[in-house]
Formats: structure tokens, sequence, C-alpha cells
């Protein structure tokens, strides 16, 4: 990053400019990074934040979930890496100690007010879309509504699962939240392109009927089971049509639903 930008970029207003406090890269696609947070800043668990870097007269901004919970001290994401992306080809090079630019709003429809009540709770995530799922499973809130939450994650290969391995174990070794998670979080991890105990396209197993047997839970009932969708275009579509073609109904903040899709996606 280019320090002397960092120094005389002017900060507008509306952006919160915060330290990077951790980085960890997971794969040659996939890393995350922890900052501070600002005192004001407010947001519910699920929600998206817009961030950039000080490394232009106008930054690029790119819409990424808050992967930390609401009750956090700081603010985590995960990401991906784009060798040429606007934003990401430099955000990957960031180390602790840089700068990172924050609009000061959240927003989103993967809460949990946008949600009727009901038993089991899906979220449905590929890659980086396990971010806001991150934030929802660390909220004692989600498992307050649900007496089950059910996380899947598919991915490519078996590496790119170890953000959401290590999310699991942590969130049920939690002081805070562990004991809320305990015998209600459950992590179904797929891969698409190697052997592994659950491989193939999250939707192909649902349609399979595998997803529901392998987890030992009836197939998807609108009175009971709710969802979330995050992760690829392709993929909201396919998942959103299998759960309207079950009869859920997809919800908003202002009209509460049984299923809700995140559309904001990072370069």
């Amino acid at each position: 990053m280019d320090m002397m930008a960092k120094q005389t970029f002017a900060i507008p207003e509306n952006v919160y400019a915060e330290t990077v406090t951790l980085v960890q890269h997971y794969t040659d696609r996939l890393f995350r990074f922890r900052t501070t947070r600002p005192a004001a800043f407010r947001f519910r668990s699920g929600e998206f934040v817009m961030i950039g870097l000080p490394n232009a007269e106008k930054p690029v901004y790119r819409a990424y979930s808050i992967a930390s919970p609401a009750w956090d001290e700081e603010l985590e994401f995960f990401s991906i890496k784009v060798p040429d992306g606007p934003l990401t080809e430099h955000l990957q090079k960031i180390q602790p100690g840089d700068t990172i630019l924050l609009r000061k709003k959240a927003t989103g429809t993967l809460v949990n007010d946008a949600l009727l009540p009901g038993k089991r709770l899906y979220m449905f995530s590929t890659g980086t879309g396990i971010a806001p799922f991150a934030s929802l499973v660390r909220d004692p809130e989600t498992y307050e509504k649900f007496e089950q939450v059910i996380l899947t994650h598919t991915c490519r290969d078996v590496a790119e699962l170890k953000y959401g391995q290590d999310l699991v174990q942590e969130t049920l070794n939690d002081p805070l939240v562990g004991e809320f998670a305990s015998g209600k979080l459950i992590h179904y991890p797929t891969v698409t392109r190697e052997a592994f105990t659950h491989t193939g396209r999250i939707t192909d197993l649902m349609r399979s009927g595998k997803l529901y047997s392998d987890l030992g839970v009836p197939p998807l009932d609108p009175e009971v089971d709710r969802g979330m969708i995050c992760g690829s275009m392709a993929m909201l579509k396919e998942t959103k049509e299998i759960l309207e073609a079950c009869g859920l109904v997809e919800g908003a903040n202002n009209a509460p639903g049984s299923f809700v899709v995140e559309r904001a996606f990072v370069d």
C-alpha cells in the first residue's frame, strides 16, 4: 500500500479509518482479517458494510459481510483474492497496522429480524458466503430463536473449508456462546473437486434428499424450517428455487418470511 497516500488521504465524514489487527491467509484464494471497531459503529449480526483502502484519491469500496458478531470488540472479514480485482488486488496485501476504510452504515437481509419464528434454521453458503453466518452462529440470539442451526458450507477444495471448521470449533468452545450453541449448531461442509466426507453441490444434495438423510432430519417444511442463502449468483438462484418449490417464502426486514437471500458481493 502507498504509505504517502495513507498519510495525505482526507477521510470523508461518512467513513471510519480503522487499523488492521490480524491477517490470516488460508489458501491462495482466501484470507481473513480483523480490524479495530469504532466505538459508535452499530450493526446487527449478519449485516454487511462497504470497505475500502486509502490508496487512491477516490477509493474503491466493496460490500463485505461482517463476520464477527454484534457483541465483538473488533470487526472480522473473510475475503477472496482476485489478482486484478479493483479492491481485492490490494486488500490481500494488507498487514497488521495498515488502515482500512469503513463506511458508517451497515445493512443487509441476512438478519434474524427478517425471518419468522421457526424450529430449524439452515444457513446455505458457498466460499466466502459463509462470512455473515460466521457472525450469526456466534450470536446468542440465533440460538434463542431456533432449536437447530445447520451451517452448510460448500467449497471446491478441502483446504477452503478451514475457515468454517475453525469457526465452528471456536464457537462451541467460546465461553459466551458455547453454552447456547452446544447441541444446536450442526456443521455440514461439502466439497466439489476432492474426496471428502460429504461431496457435491449443496443444491444437488438437497434435491436428492442426501442432505436431510445425512443430518437425520425431515425434508424442508415451510411450517418449521427457515433458510438463509449467501454465495455465488448461480447458487443463490438455484437454492432459492428449491426453497420456494418447498413452500418457503422470501422475507425482508420490513416483511419477515421463511427464507432470506444476500445479494451483496465483493469483486
